[in-house]
């Protein structure tokens, strides 16, 4: 019965207990920014009790030591500061909630939000690198790399370059923001720049925020040492130049004379140096030692035959090779002076009136007037060769006591000349002529002697000189005086009858002729040059004025010339500018300062100061003597323009009171600074808003004030609200166009909410400048319910897709955002459009996903030469809306970079009319015979081009081909976005070949895709080779060779390549030399005149008479020396002579009857061809080169000229008989045709002949005289 009773009461007690329900946990993950202060609220937990009960809240577990919760209420304060980056970035904390009787345990979720609490950390300490010196620019030197435990904007890493040591060295790296990649975007130099940088690199954070409301931006920083590495680069360097010695004549061989030392300026390098004699003025004489560069005798020197000075070129060369493969090397200059010895006798010279042409002599004469004093010239010169000498002369004779020597005693080459000094003892009618001896002895060897024979010639003679009436003249000019002014005219008196009125003047020095001269035979003394006279550079010139009679006698004056000033100098200020600080309502005072070039206490030297009239010159004046500027009313900066910033700009003149006055000015700026006296202004009395319920942040309105203070120390304004907004607005301060506006939003951390009120606030706020001058307004700010939010895209970086691309991956994908909690995006494409030839235009290259992942179209394919960007639209859809707009305000665009990969290769650019013709005899090494042109369609060094060489064949008449190996080589040039092979010769060529190269071109990219093409050059051989005989020698045909060449040009309207000239020997023409000129005659298209061609076009009246003129006087191949014959035959022919005669004589009539019709008969022929030919064909008749064939009738340039057809055969005798009758006209572009009756296509004789006239056939009749390039042939020759 007891366990009965007990189980009854146990089952009472339970049921009790059942009856008051346990609270729940209505939420188990809350989330706490991980920069939450300690001791602030993070989260409240939330709970219910059916009952209704109050709840008590408890925290334990190992991670409750972190936070604390109010026990009645939930809410849970950070206890320690929190740390996101520790794995696994979250908190499990186990939570306990009792209503009484029951208890209930939870483990809650604590997810910790991300601050932006983490540096960025470099994965190295440092990055330290080498660099050769030649590393090209654009280079990745190295990469700095960092990373953030952040996550979000937080974790994002850009990088910078904050310093560069030495500072100039920032201009020469640059590192990409995104990756870290640092590259060199300028040349290092080891030589003329640092040989090391320090760099330091910053790595910075996109910056976050969570439980702060300011944005925190992290970076740190990492040095890198760039070691530049020196190459060798530069060419060896000479030092102590310039490099003189000296040795003495006939010095042993071997004797040291200096040294020349080079020194490889690359430091780090530092290669040994060779050296070498490159160039002597004088062959054989000195030697180099190649190691240490001591220059040494070689032969023996004598002074005498090869002078005092021997210049060497020596050649300094590297030992090793420099970075181009070449050994570098310079040259510079030795002077090596050769020392004298005395080896040699003085002797006599008589020399030309020039000092030139000397010849010894020992025979000399001279003339001199009777009574004269003075010196005979006699044109004797005494010479020692030796450098060194010491000559005496001594004079002899039965007249010696007339006369001495001068110079005495010389040691250098002197002109010897016969001194008067007994002028009484010269005396025409006594003796007129007496006979000296003149010995000449060297000093040093008295046995070195020599003796000429000198005799007098006495003259009578005018004996009265030129006399001024004043030993001074004292004239007056003004400055820059026109030219041709005069000063005075003075002349001078002679009572020598034969001189009156035929005195000549002249002024001295010569440096004063610049500035005036005399008229020589007046003694008019004039300004020369206007500009010169500058009284303030010189006032005073001092001149002589001589006069000469008809004998050469002078006489002299000195003139005294002052120059009298003009107002010529304007003002000059002091500084080219005036800068003045003052306070507003502060007085100023600047002093301006100028300065007069002409002369002193003068009108033009007196200087007045003035202020030109301006907006605010009003406001100030100036002392117009002493130059003081100053205000005159109180300066106000609030008065000012404010785009003045404060500062006047005045123009101050300074003029000079000169006739006319000239003036300068200069600009006085006055910057008025700002004071605070004026008080914040809200423009409006009072403010009314609204704003939706339910945005945190959400902007309400603008609160506008304005400072009248100029200056952001004075006028900024700071907006705060004083009461009325309850913690739930915020108002931050920013810069309008006019003044400061305060922006009041809702707190990002507050919700307004319309159901529980307030529904309006009342608020006041207040504008406030830096010292606190105050004013306030009303505002009111209504609350309004909304409705749900609209999806939006955000940002997303550019893709970038390789073309010709088959990958199934997405190229990139759209992201968007939905303010509200449950929603459900799906994207749709708008429109795709292609960037192709630098245009937009819709396409479908690429498809979207509704995921919005971008993908490419399998149905095309990306080709970057077609399209290089695509641009995707699209529109994100939330199906979950309930109200308002389901779609994002604005579509979202994606930007698809297309990038280029190596798939096309070169391209030639052909033209219908290549033609390439080269002529051989005039071909080299280095001609250029041809050229080819070529695209590449990819872009950057994938479009490079390297032209090449890769065969040569010749292709003979008879279509035999033969093979020419390495006959001509391609050099690579560009021209924009095109490139040019130019194709050269590298040896001469065969003149006797006929028909044309086979040159195979290749064209290849930097990634190896090559195309090639075969060029035909046609030759021109040595049988149009045409030879003119000229009636001069050889040098006067150099001489006028450029003058010929431009007549024979004139005449047969063809390029001229003149490939020889040579005498021409003949045995009848050896009485006056002759010349033969060897040339070709090849037109731009490539066609080739023989002899005969050229006969004709040169015997044209027009242009034979100036081709006579140049000495012309036969055409055609030049005739061969005769023969040298055997008199005796003519003996044993005696007996038929007469019949020979006879014979002869009838021969030559036929010869010259025949020639003078044969020439008429070719005029009637082509008068013929031209009145019958069709003037299409004559236009597209190409002209074969190398031959004298042609496709069509007319096309011949020698007969496609405008015809006279009434041509005359008559008999003549006249001269006008031996040339055509034809008209030629210089301008082939205005040729004239007659019609011409189709007929049947021609033979072709050679393949050439057919493929030219099918070419032709196929060419644009719009421009039927297109030529054919030839670079042999340029048009500048023509």
């Amino acid at each position: 019965m007891e366990r009965i009773a007990g189980s009854i009461l146990l089952l009472c007690l339970i049921s009790l207990t059942n009856a008051n329900s346990s609270p729940e946990f209505t939420e188990l993950v809350y989330e706490v920014c991980e920069d939450t202060p300690v001791d602030q609220p993070g989260f409240t937990i939330t709970a219910s009790d059916p009952d209704g009960d109050g709840l008590t809240y408890t925290l334990i577990g190992p991670n409750a030591q972190n936070f604390r919760v109010e026990e009645s209420t939930g809410v849970v304060s950070v206890a320690r500061p929190l740390d996101r980056e520790i794995p696994p970035g979250y908190l499990t904390l186990e939570a306990g909630v009792s209503d009484g009787p029951n208890y209930r345990k939870g483990d809650l979720t604590i997810i910790l939000l991300d601050a932006n609490d983490n540096a960025p950390t470099f994965q190295r300490p440092s990055y330290d690198t080498s660099v050769p010196e030649n590393t090209p620019v654009g280079t990745t030197l190295f990469k700095a790399s960092a990373t953030d435990a952040d996550t979000g904007t937080a974790g994002i890493v850009t990088y910078a370059i904050d310093e560069v040591i030495p500072n100039d060295g920032f201009s020469l790296f640059s590192i990409v923001r995104e990756s870290g990649d640092v590259k060199l975007i300028k040349p290092l130099n080891y030589t003329s720049l640092s040989t090391y940088y320090r760099l330091k690199i910053n790595a910075s954070d996109g910056g976050g925020k969570c439980y702060e409301s300011d944005t925190k931006y992290l970076s740190n920083t990492v040095y890198s040492f760039v070691t530049v590495e020196d190459v060798p680069d530069l060419d060896p360097q000479f030092i102590g130049v310039p490099y003189v010695g000296s040795v003495r004549e006939h010095s042993p061989v071997d004797t040291s004379v200096l040294k020349v030392t080079a020194v490889d300026p690359d430091i780090g390098v530092s290669d040994a140096i060779s050296y070498s004699i490159e160039e002597s003025s004088e062959a054989g004489l000195f030697k180099i030692s190649t190691s240490d560069g001591v220059i040494s005798v070689l032969s023996e020197i004598d002074r005498e035959v090869i002078g005092d000075t021997v210049t060497l070129t020596v050649k300094a060369t590297e030992s090793k090779e420099n970075i181009h493969g070449d050994r570098a090397s310079v040259t510079t200059t030795v002077q090596i002076n050769i020392l004298d010895d005395n080896d040699n006798k003085p002797e006599f010279y008589k020399c030309g009136d020039s000092g030139d042409d000397c010849v010894t002599a020992t025979e000399f004469t001279g003339e001199i007037l009777e009574h004269s004093l003075g010196f005979i010239n006699i044109g004797m010169t005494v010479k020692d060769p030796d450098k060194i000498s010491n000559t005496q002369l001594i004079l002899d004779g039965e007249d010696k006591a007339v006369f001495s020597v001068e110079p005495q005693f010389t040691t250098v080459d002197s002109i010897v000349q016969i001194m008067i000094r007994q002028p009484e003892n010269l005396d025409f009618e006594k003796k007129r002529q007496m006979t000296l001896q003149v010995t000449a002895v060297d000093q040093y060897k008295p046995a070195f002697s020599s003796t000429a024979q000198v005799t007098i010639n006495i003259k009578d003679a005018n004996d009265n000189s030129p006399t001024f009436k004043q030993d001074t003249y004292r004239l007056n000019v003004s400055e820059h005086s026109p030219i041709g002014t005069e000063l005075a005219i003075i002349t001078a008196d002679d009572p020598d009858t034969m001189d009156k009125g035929n005195l000549t003047y002249k002024l001295f020095p010569d440096s004063i002729l610049p500035y005036f001269d005399v008229e020589s035979r007046t003694g008019k003394v004039y300004v020369k040059s206007q500009e010169l006279l500058d009284r303030e550079l010189r006032s005073l010139y001092t001149a002589t004025l001589q006069a000469r009679d008809t004998d050469g006698k002078p006489g002299s004056t000195v003139l005294e010339i002052t120059l009298t000033d003009i107002n010529d100098k304007p003002p000059v200020m002091n500084r080219d500018s005036y800068v003045a600080f003052v306070r507003e309502g502060q007085e100023l005072e600047v002093k301006i300062e100028a300065t007069d070039g002409d002369e002193p206490n003068t009108p033009n030297s007196q200087i007045v100061y003035g202020i030109v009239s301006s907006t605010y010159s009003k406001n100030f004046t100036i002392d117009p003597e002493t130059g003081v500027l100053t205000n005159h009313v109180e300066l106000d900066r609030e008065a000012l323009d404010p785009m003045l910033e404060g500062e006047i700009k005045l123009v101050v003149t300074a003029t000079d009171q000169g006739e006319p006055p000239l003036s300068t000015n200069v600009t006085v700026t006055i910057n008025v600074q700002d004071i605070n006296d004026n008080t914040p202004t809200i423009f409006a009395p009072s403010y009314k808003f609204s704003v939706k319920e339910g945005e945190k942040g959400a902007f309400v309105g603008s609160v506008e004030a304005e400072d009248l203070d100029q200056t952001a120390e004075f006028n900024r304004i700071s907006f705060s609200i004083v009461d009325g907004s309850f913690g739930n607005f915020i108002i931050r301060t920013f810069a309008a166009t006019r003044g400061f506006m305060g922006n009041i939003t809702v707190d990002p951390d507050i919700e307004l909410d319309y159901e529980k009120g307030p529904k309006k606030f009342n608020m006041r706020v207040e504008a406030a400048d830096l010292e606190s001058n105050k004013a306030t307004v009303m505002v009111d700010v209504d609350v309004l319910d909304v409705n749900d939010e609209r999806p939006e895209f955000t940002p997303i970086a550019s893709m970038t897709v390789k073309e010709n691309t088959t990958v199934a991956e997405a190229v990139g994908s759209f992201k968007a955002e939905d303010k509200d909690g449950s929603h459900s995006l799906v994207f749709e494409l708008e429109s795709v459009k292609c960037r192709c030839n630098n245009s937009l235009d819709f396409c479908d290259l690429f498809v979207l996903d509704p995921n919005g992942e971008v993908r490419v179209n399998p149905k095309f394919t990306v080709d970057y030469e077609k399209c290089d960007q695509a641009i995707v639209e699209a529109q994100v859809v939330d199906i979950n809306t309930e109200k308002g707009y389901n779609n994002s305000a604005t579509t979202g665009l994606m930007v698809i970079n297309i990038e280029d990969i190596n798939d096309n290769a070169p391209e030639f650019i052909f033209s219908d009319s290549q033609v390439f013709v080269v002529v051989s005899e005039s071909a080299s090494k280095g001609t250029s015979v041809a050229g080819v042109t070529a695209t590449d369609r990819d872009s950057g060094i994938n479009s490079q081009i390297e032209f090449k060489v890769t065969d040569v064949k010749f292709q003979n008449t008879n279509n035999e081909i033969s093979d020419k190996g390495a006959l001509f080589e391609a050099v690579t040039t560009q021209q924009n976005d095109r490139y040019v092979g130019i194709i050269q010769s590298t040896q001469t060529l065969d003149l006797t070949l006929k028909g044309k190269y086979l040159v195979t071109v290749s064209a290849t990219d930097p990634g190896g895709l090559s195309s090639s093409t075969v060029l035909d050059i046609f030759t021109v051989d040595e049988s149009y080779k045409v030879e003119l005989r000229f009636a001069n020698n050889q040098i006067e045909v150099e001489k006028k060779l450029s003058e010929i060449k431009r007549a024979l040009m004139t005449a047969t309207k063809a390029a001229v390549e003149i490939v020889a000239l040579r005498p021409y020997n003949s045995e009848t023409s050896r009485a006056t030399e002759k010349t033969i000129v060897v040339a070709y005659f090849v037109y731009a298209n490539g066609t080739a005149l023989t002899s005969v061609q050229v006969e004709i076009m040169l015997s044209d009246a027009e242009h034979f008479p100036k081709l006579i003129e140049l000495g012309l006087d036969n055409i055609g191949t030049a005739p061969e020396e005769e023969k040298t014959v055997d008199t005796v035959k003519y003996v044993l022919l005696g007996i038929v002579a007469g019949l020979v005669i006879v014979l002869l004589v009838l021969t030559t009539s036929l010869l010259c009857t025949r020639r003078n019709y044969r020439r008429k008969l070719k005029a009637a022929k082509a008068a013929e061809s031209a009145s019958s030919m069709n003037y299409d064909n004559q236009k597209n008749g190409l002209m074969l080169p190398g031959t004298n064939k042609y496709t069509m009738e007319g096309a011949n340039p020698v007969l496609n000229l405008n015809i006279d057809t009434t041509i005359e055969l008559e008999e003549s005798s006249s001269d006008d008989d031996k040339h055509s009758h034809l008209s030629f006209n210089s301008d082939d572009s205005d040729l004239e045709s007659a019609r011409h009756p189709k007929e049947d296509p021609p033979g072709y004789t050679e393949p050439l002949h057919e493929a030219l006239t099918l070419a032709d056939q196929n060419q644009s009749t719009d421009n039927p005289l297109m030529g054919y390039s030839n670079p042999v042939f340029d048009t500048t020759d023509l």
